[in-house]
């Protein structure tokens, strides 16, 4: 992995995080309006928000009433929905600046096609606004035009979108009706420069170039004082000094693309390394994509259509590629299938693909039915759904359609799965359910240049923009499966099949690191099964024993009508662990650990400023989200008094050192305080909110109908990903052949492995007064397998828990203890980290013995016992294994050692 760059200051940018902390901001309340929020079809993410919130300091801030910004830069992942903000700038500079003359640059027609789509064509799929734009009552009208009116209506937004080339020939060569530097001085001007980091040659080399495009857009921009320049780029180089003297005082908002994935908005990244021919890498992605159309819809019931690419690096080799791939279609047959399947299988190594592997086991299993699905192959992949984007005129593809089908491949009647290219779609496409980019080794000349690999980075990043399938008749436009697991590696993965040559994947790595774009290699971690043992299978346990879950029962929004039906606290006053030996601590309720001689509590003074500062900043308390959780709710202000969070009729204090008074707390610490206390309020709604709650009666499960064999992962993750916790505990595979436990292995960690052995050592001891003793591996992954997985949860039940979690949990292990007068069923959960996060898991295992009479179940005639235990930890430090014992023989076992103490 490459160094990591240092990060370089951006005034602007750092002054504007600076200003967004501060209390007395008088702009601190603002929030993204209405007017454009309802007008534009997307929701804003946080991010967006973030960067409109910016600009908005900075036209209106008193600290930038003596200086004019009116050429501001974002710098914003690829993917991330620049266009969005766009749209939403346009709305705001015309609402609250009155600019009715927006300029729309980029440097290639497919961008600026695209984009026309965008903004103006209301009968596209991609048109972000809603068909009638409506502020304040009035009718707004957004008007394509390629100049602007000398004379302008009232409620009208003119919008011209061209190429920089076509603009810049206008300024430089006097035309009949083109504009010229008189027409942008007229009216003012806001202008929308996408990709800008293509408008700065003159810059980058130290060159004065007479007509460059850079120089055209000054003219533009100084043509009045109150044009403005908006510029957007997800990859700009400050690293060159000139660019970054450019620019270091314009960057208004930051959002890289190592964040984005990281914020789940993306597919996950993976790498197909191959020494196949091309041909066969041709096969391989159409049988990977079939399969995931076929996977998709037999096991979801999803529609969807996934797209390949195969990428070149010459038109003439992409063009032959082209008519490789039309005859290899042509000729695929139920037996050429049927070898190449065989071939690839004996060509398998340990670190062959895992996706594909499944791919290929599907076909297997489908031989009988092959002749159908090479009949849909040659239907899916016929000449007619294939795009050539290798033009070379720019404007072959606009007579064929082709551009419009390429920003509309999504669409449902879009029946394009192939696109062949070399540099055309690097940027500005915006294609959702790309799943295969193919790089084709078609030139033996070119192993991979830096340029050339930095360019397939780029295009790899621009492939993995989610896609927000329907699944259970929802949309969603963040990853929701599991990393790594089945689905995900079919449904959310993006897979990038790689050309085996030294050199050109040091590079393709080396580029791919340095836009900080998490990948792996697809093959280095396979799926491993876990199987339900033999021996197990044998036994009456098996055949007619039940685990033991808790029933839930739907809950009506009339339910939550308080917070603390929530498990909030709205009554006592409010105590925040803020300073503690000079380190920030997190909210806790329960207590404060450490040394606390030396601290003491002071009154937080606030007044209604910080709270709406603090909830305008927190998204969940954007009104729209807040009344998903509580549907009661009338209007945000509601939820600050009285009956609900009561924050101003209680007082807030924060635990500080005791040389510190409540004078010395400066406005952003009490911003800080405010707004940890909040986010403690917002995860404690947010898991105490449920369509479903626990009770007191317990349903008994078939073992041999729930348990079950399963895959899973051994954990490997890539070195570039962003991971919240720096050293976890090391997951294994571990045999384990004793018969106590009922399956062959398990993936667990090192404390997993250690409760599994110390149980182990006591099975004989416990054999004493039970006939049958089993320990149970409750594996999420098991769940995956089953439709009956939403049961096998525990929930809270009853009224008396400390905090309210009613999405409960599934604990890790069940000892299971039968003998000729009861069961005992004792749920155990291992703790490695996260202990006091996860506190209200050990409550309730532990509520479960102290209310054991309060538990019914569903057949009387059972004599069982449910209990729960601490959390086991590393060498037992909560003496775990002591209280299993005398649950289970009404004494501590007599095996005890001095480390299990």
């Amino acid at each position: 992995m490459s160094k990591k760059k240092k990060q370089l200051p951006l005034p602007l940018y750092d002054e504007l995080v600076a200003l967004d902390q501060n209390i007395f901001n008088e702009e601190g309340a603002w929030h993204t309006p209405d007017y454009i929020t309802e007008n534009i079809v997307h929701t804003f993410r946080y991010y967006q928000n973030a960067a409109l919130r910016f600009f908005h300091y900075s036209q209106v801030a008193k600290e930038f009433r003596h200086r004019k910004i009116n050429h501001v830069l974002f710098n914003m992942a690829t993917g991330s929905g620049k266009t969005d903000l766009m749209a939403g700038l346009i709305l705001y500079l015309y609402q609250e600046h009155g600019y009715q003359n927006f300029l729309f640059l980029v440097n290639t027609k497919g961008v600026l096609n695209k984009t026309i789509d965008n903004l103006t064509n209301k009968s596209s799929d991609k048109y972000l606004y809603t068909p009638d734009i409506e502020i304040d009552g009035k009718r707004v009208e957004i008007r394509r035009v390629s100049t602007f009116p000398k004379i302008q209506s009232k409620n009208t937004i003119y919008l011209k979108l061209d190429t920089v080339q076509s603009v810049a020939s206008d300024i430089y060569t006097q035309k009949e009706n083109a504009m010229g530097e008189e027409d942008y001085a007229r009216d003012k001007v806001v202008i929308l420069a996408d990709e800008a980091h293509h408008y700065s040659a003159s810059t980058k080399t130290e060159k004065e170039m007479e007509r460059s495009w850079e120089k055209a857009i000054e003219t533009i921009l100084n043509a009045r004082k109150d044009n403005k320049l908006l510029e957007f780029t997800a990859t700009i180089d400050l690293d060159n000094k000139n660019i970054y003297e450019k620019y270091k005082d314009k960057v208004i908002y930051r959002y890289a693309l190592d964040r984005y994935i990281q914020d789940k908005y993306s597919k996950n990244v993976k790498r197909i390394q191959s020494s196949n021919r091309d041909v066969d890498n041709m096969l391989n992605a159409v049988l990977l994509s079939e399969f995931r159309r076929r996977y998709a819809l037999e096991e979801h019931g999803i529609y969807m259509k996934p797209v390949i690419m195969f990428k070149s690096q010459r038109i003439d080799a992409s063009n032959q590629a082209h008519e490789t791939f039309n005859e290899l279609i042509k000729n695929l047959s139920v037996e050429s299938l049927k070898a190449f399947l065989e071939r690839q299988t004996q060509m398998t190594r340990e670190d062959s693909s895992e996706t594909l592997a499944l791919a290929y086991d599907y076909y297997r299993k489908k031989e009988e039915h092959l002749a159908d699905i090479i009949r849909e192959i040659k239907r899916e992949f016929s000449p007619s759904r294939i795009i050539n984007a290798n033009d070379t005129d720019r404007t072959g593809l606009l007579e064929k359609g082709h551009y419009e089908a390429l920003n509309s491949l999504e669409s449902p009647t879009n029946l394009y799965r192939v696109i062949f290219a070399v540099a055309k779609l690097t940027e500005g496409w915006d294609v959702l359910n790309l799943y295969d980019i193919v790089r084709l080794s078609d030139d033996p000349k070119t192993k991979g240049t830096k340029a050339t690999t930095m360019s397939e980075a780029q295009l790899i990043g621009r492939g993995a923009r989610y896609y927000p399938f329907l699944l259970n008749g929802e949309k969603s436009f963040k990853r929701r499966f599991e990393d790594d697991s089945k689905d995900s590696l079919i449904l959310e993965t993006l897979h990038y099949h790689t050309i085996n040559e030294p050199q050109y994947l040091k590079n393709l790595v080396e580029a791919l690191d340095e836009m900080n774009l998490p990948t792996g290699m697809d093959g280095k971690n396979p799926l491993l099964d876990v199987k339900v043992k033999k021996s197990f299978k044998k036994t009456d346990v098996w055949k007619y024993g039940k685990i033991y879950y808790n029933e839930t029962v739907e809950v009506s929004d009339d339910y939550y009508d308080s917070l603390d039906k929530y498990g909030v606290d709205n009554k006592n006053d409010i105590i925040v662990p803020y300073l503690f030996s000079y380190q920030e601590l997190e909210y806790k309720a329960r207590e404060v650990t450490g040394d606390m001689t030396n601290t003491h509590h002071v009154v937080v003074e606030f007044d209604k400023r910080y709270v709406h500062k603090v909830m305008n900043r927190l998204s969940f308390y954007h009104f729209h989200h807040l009344k998903k959780y509580i549907p009661l709710l009338k209007s945000r202000e509601q939820f600050l008094g009285e009956n609900w969070l009561n924050i101003f009729n209680r007082t807030v204090y924060a635990i500080v050192p005791r040389s510190m008074t409540k004078d010395d707390l400066r406005p952003n610490e009490k911003l800080k305080i405010l707004e940890t206390y909040f986010m403690d309020v917002a995860k404690k709604i947010k898991t105490g909110y449920s369509k479903r709650r626990g009770t007191n009666k317990f349903i008994g499960y078939p073992i041999r109908e729930y348990l079950t064999d399963y895959r899973k992962r051994v954990p490997n993750y890539d070195t570039s990903r962003m991971l919240l916790d720096t050293n976890p505990q090391k997951v294994k595979r571990f045999e384990i052949k004793e018969d106590y436990y009922v399956y062959d292995s398990a993936i667990i960690n090192q404390t997993e492995k250690q409760l599994i052995d110390r149980i182990g050592e006591r099975v004989a001891e416990l054999k004493e007064k039970y006939s049958d003793v089993y320990l149970i591996r409750m594996d999420e992954n098991m769940h995956r397998e089953s439709a009956k997985s939403h049961k096998l949860k525990l929930h809270q039940f009853g009224s008396n828990n400390k905090e309210i979690r009613l999405q409960g949990f599934q604990p890790d292990f069940i000892l299971y203890l039968k003998n000729a007068d009861f069961i005992v069923q004792i749920f155990i959960e291992p703790k490695g980290r996260n202990i006091e996060e996860e506190q209200w898991k050990e409550d309730l295992l532990l509520y479960i013995n102290e209310h054991e009479a309060e538990i019914m179940f569903e057949d009387e005639t059972e004599d069982v016992k449910i209990k729960g235990v601490k959390f086991y930890t590393m060498n037992d430090g909560r003496n775990t294994l002591k209280q299993i014992g005398e649950i289970a023989l009404g004494r501590a076992f007599k095996g005890l050692s001095v480390q299990d103490f």
